[in-house]
C-alpha cells in the first residue's frame, strides 16, 4: 500500500507541480540565484564578519548551518546511493535539475519566514511556512494543518531516516548492535535537544563545516583515484536520464520516470526545498534583510545538492556498480581506494551527518509546538522527550519500509506550503525587485 502511494505521489503529480512552481519562482525573481551566483557567495559566505549578532537571535551563518546539519544527513550518502541504485546514473542528474530551479524555491520561502516572522518571549524569532499562511494568507487553518504534520513528520524523517541508516552503516563496518547504536544517538541527542534552537545552531555552526569538509575530501580522494572513469560516469548519467540507451529497447520512457521520480525525490529530501522545513530555522536569524536571507537558503540547496550529492553520486559511479543496500553501496565505493577503512570512514561520516540532522529537525518540532500550543514549557517538554525516546526506534526498522515513510510524508508536508509559497509569490517578487532590481526603501521584518 505505501509503495503505492509513494509511486502515485512521486509520480507525474508531484513531479509537475515542483517543476511548475519551481520553474514559476526562479523566472519570477530573474533567474536570481543562477543570475547572481557570484553575489550569493559575496552576501552570504562574504560577509560573515561584517555584523554581529545582537544577542536576540543566531547568526545568518548559524542559522544556515542548523538548516544544513537538517539537510546534510543520510540523504547525502545512503539517499543518493538508493536514488542510484532504483532509478539508474540518471537520477543523478534529475536530482541536480532539480535542484537548480529548487535554489529560487529556498530563497522565496526563507525570505517570507523573515518578513513574516514573530518575536519569542525570550527575545527571539519564530517563523516559518505557518506564520506565513496565517499573517500573510490570513489561513490559520491551513496553517495548523501544516504545523500537525510537520510535527509528527519530525518524528519520522528527522529521527527514523537518519538513525536506520545510520546503524545499518555501523552494524555494516563495526558489527555494532543497531539498538546499542539508537540508545547511544539518543542520549548524544538528548545533550542539544534541549537547549533548543539557539543550543542546535551553536554546534551546527561548529559541526556542519567540520563534517562537509571530511567528508568531501575522502569522496575527491575516490575520484582522483579513478579519474579515468570520471568521463564515462557523467556521460552514463545523461544518457541514463532521457533513457537513450533504452529508447532502442523499448524502454526509454520507463527509464525516464524512474529516473525523475527517485532523483527528485531524493533531491527535495536532502535539500528540503519547497518542504517549508528550513525557513523554520533561518527565522532564527538576527538579520532584518529578508532578501539576503533568502540567498543564504538558496546557497544552502547548492551546497548540499549540487555539491555534496554529486560528490557522493560520481564517487559511486566510478568505483562500484549499482546493486546492493544505498548505505553499502557507498561504503564499498570509498573501500575500493582506502581498503578495509573506507567503510568505516562512511559510516562515521553518515554518523556525523545524522546527529545533525536528528538535532536540526528537533528545531522545526519546536517551532511547530510553540505554534500548535503557545510558548508553553509543558508541550515542549513533551515533545522533546517524544523525539529523543523515537531515536532507537529508527535503529530496528528496516530501511526500505522507512524511505517508504520519508516520501510520503515530504510530499504532505510540501502541499499546503508550495500553496502558500504560490499565493504570495507576490510578495515575493517586490521583495526581489526592492532589494536587487532597484535602490528604493528595502522591505524586511522592520516593515510589519
Amino acid at each position: 500500500m505505501l509503495e503505492n502511494i509513494g509511486a502515485f505521489l512521486w509520480g507525474p503529480f508531484m513531479l509537475t507541480i515542483l517543476l511548475v512552481v519551481g520553474v514559476y519562482f526562479t523566472v519570477g525573481t530573474g533567474f536570481l540565484p543562477i543570475k547572481r551566483f557570484g553575489s550569493m557567495f559575496r552576501l552570504t559566505l562574504g560577509g560573515m564578519k561584517k555584523k554581529k549578532t545582537s544577542g536576540s537571535g543566531v547568526s545568518p551563518f548559524a542559522a544556515m548551518s542548523t538548516a544544513l546539519a537538517s539537510c546534510l544527513g543520510t540523504g547525502n550518502i545512503a539517499g543518493v546511493a538508493s536514488a542510484l541504485i532504483m532509478g539508474g546514473p540518471g537520477a543523478l542528474f534529475w536530482m541536480c535539475a532539480s535542484a537548480f530551479i529548487s535554489m529560487a524555491l529556498k530563497y522565496a520561502e526563507v525570505a517570507l519566514a523573515i518578513f513574516y516572522r514573530r518575536r519569542r518571549p525570550d527575545g527571539g524569532w519564530l517563523g516559518g511556512p505557518m506564520y506565513y499562511m496565517e499573517h500573510g494568507l490570513g489561513l490559520k487553518k491551513l496553517a495548523v494543518l501544516f504545523s500537525s504534520v510537520c510535527l509528527l513528520s519530525t518524528l519520522g524523517t528527522g529521527n527514523l531516516t537518519q538513525i536506520g541508516a545510520m546503524s545499518g552503516a555501523l552494524k555494516s563496518a563495526y558489527n555494532i548492535n543497531p539498538l546499542y547504536v539508537g540508545i547511544g544517538a539518543a542520549l548524544l541527542a538528548a545533550l542539544t535537544v534541549f537547549t533548543g534552537i539557539k543550543g542546535v545552531s551553536q554546534v551546527a555552526e561548529r559541526l556542519v563545516p567540520f563534517m562537509s569538509i571530511l567528508y568531501t575530501v575522502g569522496a575527491v580522494a575516490v575520484l582522483v583515484a579513478n579519474a579515468s572513469e570520471i568521463l564515462p560516469a557523467l556521460e552514463s548519467v545523461i544518457s541514463s536520464a532521457f533513457g537513450l540507451k533504452q529508447a532502442a529497447g523499448g524502454a526509454a520512457g520507463y527509464t525516464f520516470a524512474m529516473a525523475a521520480r527517485y532523483g527528485v525525490a531524493r533531491g527535495v529530501f536532502t535539500n528540503e526545498a519547497g518542504m517549508g522545513s528550513s525557513p523554520m530555522a533561518h527565522a532564527a536569524a538576527d538579520t532584518d534583510n529578508a532578501a539576503h536571507q533568502g540567498m543564504w537558503g538558496a546557497l544552502e540547496v547548492f551546497i548540499d545538492t549540487i555539491v555534496m550529492c554529486t560528490l557522493t553520486g560520481i564517487t559511486i559511479l566510478v568505483s562500484v556498480p549499482l546493486a546492493g543496500d544505498g548505505v553499502a553501496l557507498t561504503g564499498t565505493a570509498f573501500a575500493s581506494v582506502f581498503g578495509a577503512g573506507g567503510e568505516g570512514f562512511v559510516a562515521v561520516s553518515l554518523s556525523l551527518f545524522a546527529i545533525a540532522s536528528v538535532m536540526g529537525w528537533s528545531c522545526y518540532g519546536e517551532v511547530c509546538c510553540a505554534y500548535l500550543f503557545g510558548n508553553k514549557k509543558l508541550p515542549l517538554t513533551i515533545y522533546r522527550c517524544l523525539y529523543v525516546a523515537a531515536i532507537p526506534i529508527g535503529s530496528v526498522i528496516a530501511m526500505d519500509k522507512i524511505w517508504l515513510f520519508t516520501d510520503i510524508a515530504n510530499c504532505f508536508i510540501m502541499l499546503p506550503n508550495l500553496l502558500a509559497l504560490v499565493l504570495l509569490s507576490g510578495k515575493v517578487f517586490k521583495l526581489t525587485g526592492k532589494e536587487f532590481g532597484n535602490k528604493r526603501r528595502k522591505i524586511s521584518s522592520k516593515n510589519l
